[in-house]
């Protein structure tokens, strides 16, 4: 989708995970800022104005599902779409739908799948569990509150 831009806030304390997703949006036109973890996302979410985060679960200091608890409660960030990218038990991506996590993406992932959960999620910007996440490219969950892209590993 040529013209389509935006800034990516990219969460994750793997940096070869960090470089590869940076990669695969900056070649698809977005900008992408980094952070190591959930407390440095903190520390820097209101200065880069991120139209999209994305978060891994497991982290040092803050996980990703207490991140986006904490993105959620503050009024300058509840509206910006999350994503958890991470290699999710059942429990968490239950646990992260109750929070508002807009989507999610098991690892490992396909770079395009990747692109295409971040494009849906900066089309409809700003609506914590919005609608018209779910396409023929992913499975939606029961209630269209999250799009779920679970492929297992392997």
């Amino acid at each position: 989708m040529p013209g389509l831009s935006g800034r990516v806030l990219v969460v994750d304390d793997n940096k070869v995970i960090r470089q590869l997703i940076r990669v695969n949006l900056e070649l698809e036109g977005f900008e992408v800022v980094t952070a190591a973890d959930g407390a440095e996302c903190l520390d820097i979410v209101h200065r880069v104005a991120p139209d999209v985060v994305t978060l891994d679960v497991v982290m040092p200091r803050l996980d990703g599902l207490q991140t986006a608890a904490r993105l959620r409660a503050d009024p300058r960030t509840r509206g910006i779409p999350l994503a958890v990218v991470s290699a999710c038990t059942h429990v968490e991506v239950e646990s992260g739908q109750a929070l508002g996590v807009d989507a999610f993406l098991a690892k490992p992932f396909e770079p395009m799948d990747l692109v295409r959960m971040v494009r849906r999620l900066m089309s409809r910007g700003g609506e914590p569990g919005g609608e018209g996440l779910a396409d023929a490219d992913a499975d939606a969950d029961a209630e269209g509150d999250a799009e779920s892209v679970v492929r297992p590993a392997g």
